[in-house]
């Protein structure tokens, strides 16, 4: 997938459910529950050992739902996710050779950055798509405003995640370089863990709804 077919679909969406599940068997009720709930892409997050093998179910089985891996630490993370199928990866911050690495395997890489300097580094390593984090805790979309404010002659955008809820959403997406934002709150761990797939289903309907309403309002 390009990466500026992969921002068109994460502007489109507003909102990237990341998920950490503990076991490949709730793959595609998860994804099930996140598709009825209006939304149509996911990040499968790196922190447990269930992450390669759900996102290879994800994608074998259920394809419209445009699935990432998260949390892509290493080369391996990264190589891994690519053979299983990951439409593009995410890291909390920015390693080089991971980024270069993903560039051989042509999947679209979004490194995390919270300085001016890790922007310029992102950007000279042909990233225009990055993760902002931990968004909240760094000071919210006053700081991402501020921090974007020298390169949005360069055309790129974020998707801020860590402390991102329902109640913040519409001030992350009025955010101008904002394409989408990250969040766990679509999936909190108990319902996971409890297989509450009514309650997921809820919560991305909610969140599909937000958007379309604050997107509709900026047009």
């Amino acid at each position: 997938m390009p990466s500026e077919e992969l921002l068109e679909i994460m502007i489109r969406a507003g909102v990237v459910p990341v998920v950490a599940l503990d076991s490949p068997d709730k793959a595609l009720p998860l994804a099930e529950a996140i598709l009825e709930g209006g939304l149509s892409i996911v990040e499968i997050t790196f922190r447990t050992a269930a992450a390669a093998e759900t996102i290879r179910r994800i994608t074998e089985k259920r394809p419209e739902l445009i699935v990432g891996a998260g949390t892509v630490l290493t080369i391996e993370n990264l190589e891994e996710a690519r053979r299983s199928g990951a439409r593009f990866a995410v890291a909390p911050g920015l390693n080089p050779q991971t980024v270069e690495r993903a560039r051989e395997l042509g999947i679209p890489f979004i490194p995390g950055v919270s300085t001016a300097g890790e922007i310029e580094r992102a950007l000279a390593s042909g990233c225009r798509l990055l993760k902002f984090f931990p968004a909240e805790p760094l000071g919210g979309p006053a700081m991402l405003k501020a921090l974007y404010a020298p390169f949005a002659h360069t055309g790129v955008r974020f998707m801020p995640t860590g402390g991102v809820t329902a109640q913040n959403l519409e001030a992350w997406l009025q955010t101008p370089p904002v394409a989408a934002v990250g969040g766990t709150w679509l999936t909190p761990a108990e319902a996971l863990r409890s297989g509450n797939w009514d309650e997921i289903r809820a919560r991305a309907r909610q969140a599909a709804e937000q958007v379309a309403k604050i997107r509709g309002e900026k047009k």
